[in-house]
């Protein structure tokens, strides 16, 4: 078989050791990564995959305009201003992996798109990340890092009152709705879900580390493992995200990835565990004396903050996502940063320093990570281009401390990123494009729908 050049670097060979490892294999997802971090893509049989290593899959240009529903935002200029003509998709490489527990048995792979003549086609997220890793990349600067997963795992069905329920355990059917955080005995009762979950990550060489009870009824965490590369921190995340759902769904139950599915408890995360390294592999961020923070770490918080106003709609980009944000949530209501501190948007670890690190508070679990990280990585390198001041450390409360330094709603947060210079710079024209243009008209789809709330307030009181 005579394969044309492959933009993304994927060869032959990783597709024929796939399939010569794994005869059990029928077929394979091939997932691409939209702006909302929705996979979309198709999924093959095993004798195309060859031919997918080979040439690439041709896919509609509008694959990467589309909104959370899957529909088709003209906006974005994707759709008939181009005549929703093909490009060309290519896997990644590295991403061909088995699935754990599938009938009949299935693999993934992750893929890329690209015009015809082999230029990144600028609306896909995972190229808006590769070029911030470039652009530090020529300054001697590489990004590593990780991401937490946290989610809730819920009962199939709704309660009597219409909302959401944690799912009864998986293990004997017992019912909790006490919080349980860092209970370990509340673990046991989804134990063979989590077992299933760390097989299929282990299948698809993710380190799926600690597994914790969360702070609400049927919230859990993953922590994963920390990645010298950002792109495979993101790629890891968003395979996880896969298998958590796949898995769930195998065992009777949902896991929900909303940020905030119920109201009188803390949403989901997604915090972002980020360090820079030099040619030599060390740490920038790392202090050379005890309590002397590096100049390199206080501008990379400097660039964070003064940059996270416009960047928000990035971290939180639905509109469930703004409820997740509430005072003593454990979600940053401003720009704040401190040490050792959970109620900061910029919290720096303790720990071994040469492990120093920024981990970045405000995204929520529905956030796409590659644009996550783009983001975060434009903010950085913009703190260190400019030297810029992170101001004072928060030492205690900053709950307490208020602030309106980042927009207090979705609608505010769509403007400010419409109107950024630096977001358009972070995540390139036409993905900044393409993102705020999916933001608006999803913001319409929600004004325009009347919900049950309206009824309650004023069905019979107006």
């Amino acid at each position: 078989m005579t394969q044309q050049k492959s933009p993304s670097g994927s060869t032959l060979a990783e597709a024929e050791a796939f399939l010569a490892e794994h005869p059990e294999i029928e077929a394979i997802d091939i997932v691409l990564h939209d702006a909302n971090g929705i996979g979309r893509g198709k999924i093959i049989r095993r004798h195309e995959l060859l031919g997918f290593f080979s040439s690439g899959r041709h896919l509609p240009i509008s694959i990467l305009g589309l909104d959370i529903c899957g529909e088709d935002v003209h906006e974005t200029g994707l759709i008939w201003d181009q005549g929703d003509g093909d490009l060309r998709a290519w896997p990644i490489p590295g991403t061909l992996k088995p699935l754990h527990n599938t009938t009949p048995p299935r693999g993934e792979a992750f893929m890329s798109l690209y015009t015809l003549d082999g230029r990144p086609m600028t609306s896909d997220p995972r190229h808006a990340l590769q070029r911030q890793v470039d652009t530090l990349a020529a300054k001697g600067l590489h990004p590593a890092g990780a991401f937490e997963l946290e989610f809730f795992l819920l009962a199939n069905e709704r309660g009597p009152d219409g909302k959401a329920r944690p799912a009864a355990d998986v293990l004997d059917g017992r019912k909790s709705h006490k919080t349980e955080v860092y209970s370990v005995d509340h673990l046991h009762g989804m134990m063979p879900l989590f077992s299933d979950i760390y097989a299929g990550a282990a299948k698809a060489g993710i380190r799926a580390e600690t597994v914790i009870s969360e702070y609400a009824p049927g919230q859990y965490e993953l922590t994963l493992h920390y990645r010298e590369d950002v792109m495979q921190a993101a790629d890891d995340l968003m395979r996880l995200k896969r298998i958590v759902r796949a898995q769930a769904r195998a065992h009777g139950v949902t896991a929900c990835f909303m940020a905030k599915p119920i109201e009188q408890y803390a949403g989901s995360g997604m915090h972002f565990h980020v360090s820079l390294m030099d040619g030599e592999g060390r740490n920038v961020f790392t202090e050379q004396k005890s309590g002397e923070w590096p100049e390199t770490l206080l501008h990379a918080l400097g660039g964070l903050r003064e940059t996270m106003a416009e960047s928000m709609l990035v971290f939180a980009p639905h509109a469930n996502s703004w409820r997740r944000f509430a005072n003593q949530s454990y979600a940053p209501v401003s720009a704040s940063w401190g040490v050792n501190n959970r109620s900061v948007a910029l919290r720096i670890p303790e720990g071994d320093p040469r492990a120093r690190r920024i981990e970045h508070r405000p995204s929520g679990v529905d956030a796409n990570p590659y644009l996550v990280a783009a983001t975060v990585l434009a903010g950085i390198a913009h703190g260190l281009e400019k030297g810029i001041d992170p101001g004072p450390e928060t030492t205690g409360n900053a709950y307490a401390e208020g602030g309106s330094d980042i927009p207090r709603d979705w609608n505010a947060a769509i403007r400010a990123a419409r109107d950024s210079a630096f977001l358009k710079e972070a995540l390139g024209e036409d993905m900044h494009r393409t993102f705020t243009a999916v933001k608006e008209a999803e913001y319409a789809r929600v004004a325009r729908t009347i919900s049950d709330v309206d009824f309650d307030l004023y069905l019979h009181t107006v």
